[in-house]
């Protein structure tokens, strides 16, 4: 008998981009066993906001949905700077057209607008003005909630990257149920709690 395929999340990497909005989702899916690989506009290195230079693994032009569980796609300044990121709107389109779920915070969603991805679904941001800047049509579906998922769609504003993971680890099959909740009371609220819940298996979920 075969062992099943690894699992593989892209994280989206382009200059400027937001290093503490997706760290907790890339953590703790590849604490699950999900293998993180990097994209960006080249296998040039890209600089993120904090200063943190980062060679990608693969270039966009090579990313594929059928070689993806999620593509995730920080904030950065340049989602409101210009269309140089548009292209990595476009790559979540073809995600969520292939039946891939795509995760977005903070200008990603701002991006996501613009590209028409969020005319139809239930979605969140940073406000409902900013993403009203972008001339899209769905301001109906915004919700003021921390995160919302939604056909496959995690959107999260730029003061939930927990929240962002919550979404990205219960849709991949990281954590469930009772552990789901336990692990975003204990990173989200500090809820002491929270900890034993998670170890209550002996297995060390809940350790950095």
């Amino acid at each position: 008998m075969s062992a099943a395929p690894t699992r593989t999340a892209h994280l989206a990497l382009y200059d400027t981009f937001a290093d503490w909005e997706t760290g907790h989702t890339t953590a703790w899916l590849a604490r699950s066993g999900v293998t993180i690989r990097t994209v960006a506009p080249t296998t040039a290195p890209v600089t993120s906001i904090g200063g943190l230079r980062v060679t990608p693994d693969l270039a966009l032009a090579d990313l594929r949905p059928e070689d993806s569980a999620l593509l995730v796609l920080p904030g950065a300044d340049l989602w409101d700077a210009g269309d140089d990121l548009a292209p990595f709107a476009r790559a979540a389109r073809a995600f969520l057209d292939a039946g891939v779920p795509v995760a977005a915070i903070c200008g990603a969603t701002a991006g996501l607008a613009r590209e028409g991805l969020l005319d139809d679904r239930d979605h969140t941001s940073a406000a409902p003005f900013y993403l009203a800047a972008t001339g899209y049509r769905g301001a109906g579906r915004y919700r003021e909630a921390d995160a919302v998922t939604d056909r496959g769609l995690i959107t999260a504003g730029p003061t939930e990257p927990v929240a962002l993971a919550r979404e990205a680890l219960g849709l991949l099959g990281a954590f469930e149920g009772e552990k789901l909740d336990a692990w975003y009371r204990l990173f989200h609220d500090s809820d002491p709690d929270a900890f034993a819940t998670l170890n209550a298996d002996g297995d060390g979920a809940a350790e950095a």
